[in-house]
């Protein structure tokens, strides 16, 4: 096998453990070792590692490696400003020529700075890990699991060949995401009309702004989520009034999330040019 080539056996099949993704404001209290593979993937902001007494600047995009037995803590950036990190815990790993639960580490160091067409899928996998942790559907530790080995994959994959040999890809990297953001919003949307949701309350789910949020959508949408969000309630109430003649104007508006039911039909008739109770006794 010659330098920089790595073999992975048909039955590699690494054990997953966890993921965490957190908002980082101050260091981490202890300086401390695993007997498992751990790698930090920075989703936003800037920081800093300090792996084996060496101290590592970090920012978005950047991968950290942190090896079985090697002594790590993850601090603060020294802007003040917050960083959010996104953690994958995995065991049973053996990569030829390496130790148990240990990947090789470049010339550089345990950092690997990505871009482009590689920091869109590590930024991708994350998102879609949090995505299956939040919802706990069926088979989600396998899901999760199955991400966390791409990720994996994708950093042997990095020192597998030399930077100077990789073709240059284009990639929009923040096309990929803002589309992902909106169907993510959208389909919390569908899920949750029924109840009272904020635009700070999706910010502070998605560690975002709620401007950011708004500018994001908009570009994407033509419309703000808040309009959005009213537009599917709408419809929802629709539904309930043509299908549902016994509920009253005051249930539908609150089965679609509003207590004022007089508020409600403003929504309702501005939308549709057409009072609750008119449209229900026109279709009946």
């Amino acid at each position: 096998m010659s330098q920089g080539e790595f073999v992975l056996q048909e039955d590699f099949n690494p054990t997953f453990l966890f993921t965490w993704k957190g908002i980082r404001r101050e260091d981490e209290a202890r300086y401390h070792k695993h007997e498992y593979l751990e790698f930090c993937y920075i989703m936003s902001g800037r920081g800093r590692h300090r792996i084996e007494d060496q101290v590592y600047e970090v920012g978005e995009g950047d991968f950290i490696l942190i090896n079985a037995g090697e002594h790590h803590q993850a601090l603060a950036g020294e802007s003040g400003g917050p960083t959010v990190e996104f953690y994958v815990g995995l065991t049973n790993i053996q990569v030829e020529g390496q130790q148990k639960d240990c990947l090789p580490v470049s010339a550089a160091g345990p950092v690997l700075h990505t871009s482009g067409e590689l920091k869109m899928k590590l930024s991708r996998l994350c998102i879609y890990m949090e995505a299956e942790k939040e919802m706990g559907r069926l088979g989600r530790h396998f899901m999760m699991k199955a991400y966390a080995m791409q990720m994996l994959v994708l950093y042997l994959r990095e020192h597998e060949q030399p930077q100077k040999d990789k073709p240059m890809r284009q990639c929009s990297f923040e096309s990929v995401n803002r589309k992902y953001l909106v169907e993510k919003i959208m389909d919390y949307f569908e899920e949750n009309y029924a109840r009272k949701i904020s635009l700070d309350q999706i910010a502070g789910n998605m560690y975002l702004s709620p401007f950011y949020i708004s500018k994001i959508f908009k570009a994407e949408t033509g419309e703000t989520p808040i309009h959005s969000l009213i537009e599917i309630r709408m419809e929802k109430a629709r539904e309930l009034l043509l299908e549902e003649p016994s509920l009253s104007i005051q249930e539908v508006a609150s089965m679609v999330g509003y207590e004022d039911a007089y508020h409600f039909s403003k929504l309702f008739k501005k939308k549709f040019g057409i009072a609750p109770s008119a449209m229900r006794r026109q279709e009946s």
